[in-house]
This record gives structure tokens, sequence and C-alpha cells, in this order.
């Protein structure tokens, strides 16, 4: 197995932005929304690849609930979102469709994860079936604008160029 270290320095310093940037979240409803890790997801889909960016939303989860910035529902939103994102990029090579990927596999896909995660794990009885659609939507939006605008900042001066030569995604 061949590690490529420009990787993991890349997916550790993404994961540590993750992972400082956690006390800053939105209260809306019953879940943290958390902007950042989905601009980080979706940095990672484009410069590193789906799996990293499975890895590095499993890592900061864990991490966000060790020290308390974050709850059990940070895994189905982040994990989704970084694979479906990770997955389009991978095989369209389209911006556009990999910032709907996030978006979709945060809201859709991890929202409705998180409704067993909330009832099995949290023990919220009360919980609905989509009671987590519409704030993962909102976190993950934010977070996808971010990082569209940080996308777009890195292509128009050459830097994204450069990060992507030589990386086989």
């Amino acid at each position: 197995m061949k590690t490529n270290v420009k990787k993991l320095a890349l997916a550790g310093i993404l994961i540590a932005v993750g992972v400082v940037c956690s006390p800053f979240y939105i209260p809306v409803g019953v879940s943290k929304c958390f902007p950042i890790q989905h601009m980080v997801n979706v940095l990672a889909a484009v410069f590193l690849g789906p799996w990293y960016g499975v890895g590095m939303a499993f890592i900061t989860s864990l991490i966000r609930v060790a020290i308390g910035t974050g709850s059990f529902l940070a895994f189905p939103g982040s994990m989704c979102g970084a694979l479906i994102c990770g997955l389009v990029f991978q095989y369209s090579k389209k911006l556009t469709f990999t910032y709907a990927g996030e978006i979709f596999g945060t809201s859709i896909i991890g929202g409705l994860i998180a409704y067993p995660v909330a009832v099995y794990v949290l023990g919220n009885a009360n919980a609905a079936l989509f009671a987590y659609v519409l704030p993962f939507f909102v976190s993950t939006a934010g977070g996808t604008l971010i990082a569209a605008v940080l996308v777009a900042a890195l292509r128009k001066t050459k830097v994204m160029d450069k990060l992507l030569q030589g990386h086989a995604n």
C-alpha cells in the first residue's frame, strides 16, 4: 500500500480546521449546524477524494464528540455528504455537481440516517423521520457556499491547478 504524505498532511490540516472551528456553530432546532464541516467535505472531495473525505469526516466528528463540541448527529451528516460529494467529483470533475452532491448527501441521506441515530443512540423517542433534513440542509448550504467561494478563489489564482497536479483522485 502506497501512502501519499501530501494527501495525509492536507487531510490532517483539514481535520484541524474542522476541530478548531467546532465551537462556532448555529443552533437550528435540535441540531448544531456546523458549516465548516461541509466546507471541509467539499475541499476534501476536490483535493483528496471520497475515501479521505469520509475518513476525515469520521475523525473530525469523533474528536468533536470527544471534546463536547459536537453530537452523535455529526457522524451521519458529515460522512454521507463527504462520500456523495467525493464520489460525484471523482467521476464527473464538475464542481457544480460536487456542491449539489454535498448538499444532497448531507441533508437528505444524512438527515434521514440521523433519525435512527437520534432514536436508538441518543434515546430521543420523539424524533420525527424528516426532523433533521432541514437543519442539515441549512448547515450544508452555508458550508458549501463557503467552499464554492474558496474553490473559485483557488481556481482564479491557479493554486487549484498546482494542488491537483499529480493527484490521481
